[in-house]
């Protein structure tokens, strides 16, 4: 038996922003939407890939869309259906610290909990693709839209706990979200590679200062605030080497009215924050000292206030939606 498609639409994300290092992300105005049409007598996987993943090359077994319905399923003790056929495409930027992978996670355990009644409803998604990812900062934005903090519970009263705390932080509505994105991929792992074991005492105070920094400075506006929070010290530090004219491209975009600017994530994107009206310059300014450098890159310019993913059905024969879930 066929069932009529399962439908999910997922918002990129950017996650650190500057001083919140695996703890603060937000949604951004780019988009992951896939649909998966389950048959009862049918055997295998099938991903059908457009826009930024039309040129993955990777099977669909080891595709992320597959991998987090597959881990949906497990964590609901259900099991994973012999026959699916997925269709997915994005806005999404690959491998430029824009979310991604999260995105491709959250929406493949957002088909399953659709398609299959699993029950983990929005918490269990958010909860699941941290725990597949080993931080929440880009999951929980995909999920719940807007700029999420999570926070592991792990070592709270002594206990071994693999679950996190999520919750939403206010964003300024003065604010704007600049983002210039180079032809090049930074992944994860690589970015991770070349993150200290430990850093100095001093150096981790003024981490945690920088952090609340973020968390005031994005509820307030307050620019100084922002200058301190996205001049961080305890990753960009050692991967902004990973990309070319990293430095330039962030003296742009202050010298342009930013208030500072910082990796997108693990970059290869870099983000910038200033004022709403001087978004363009500010853009404008970044690709241009992107260009300085020999990479001809593309911008785009997100608000606070991006929903989360949405979840529903569509009829196969009217590709309309049916009760898509806010």
């Amino acid at each position: 038996m066929t069932v009529r498609n399962s439908v999910v639409s997922v918002p990129g994300s950017t996650s650190n922003l500057g001083g919140g290092f695996d703890c603060v992300g937000m949604a951004v105005d780019r988009w992951l939407t896939a649909s998966v049409e389950i048959d009862a007598h049918a055997h295998g996987v099938r991903i059908a890939r457009s826009g930024t993943l039309a040129a993955l090359s990777c099977s669909a077994l080891d595709d992320l869309l597959y991998a987090g319905f597959a881990a949906a399923c497990r964590q609901a003790h259900h099991e994973t259906p012999p026959g699916l056929s997925f269709t997915v495409t994005s806005t999404i930027p690959v491998a430029r610290g824009l979310g991604s992978s999260a995105a491709a996670l959250v929406a493949g355990a957002g088909l399953a909990d659709a398609a299959l009644g699993l029950g983990l409803g929005g918490g269990g998604v958010a909860l699941l693709v941290s725990q597949l990812e080993g931080h929440p900062d880009n999951a929980a934005p995909s999920v719940y839209g807007g700029a999420m903090l999570g926070v592991a519970r792990n070592g709270v009263h002594g206990e071994s706990d693999d679950r996190y705390v999520f919750s939403p932080l206010a964003v300024h509505p003065s604010l704007a979200f600049v983002f210039a994105v180079p032809p090049l991929e930074v992944t994860t792992a690589a970015a991770r590679a070349v993150l200290p074991a430990m850093v100095p005492f001093t150096q981790a105070v003024q981490a945690l200062q920088r952090s609340a920094a973020l968390v005031h400075g994005l509820a307030t506006g307050e620019a100084e605030l922002l200058t301190m929070a996205l001049t961080d010290v305890l990753h960009v530090p050692y991967r902004r080497a990973l990309v070319p004219g990293y430095d330039a491209v962030v003296a742009a975009a202050c010298r342009s009215g930013a208030f500072g600017g910082t990796l997108s994530g693990s970059g290869s994107a870099l983000l910038a924050i200033g004022p709403r009206d001087l978004a363009p310059a500010i853009a404008s300014a970044m690709v241009a000292a992107f260009a300085a450098n020999g990479l001809d890159a593309s911008s785009f310019v997100s608000e606070g206030a991006v929903g989360g993913m949405r979840s529903g059905h569509q009829d196969a024969r009217s590709e309309t939606w049916a009760n898509p879930a806010s």
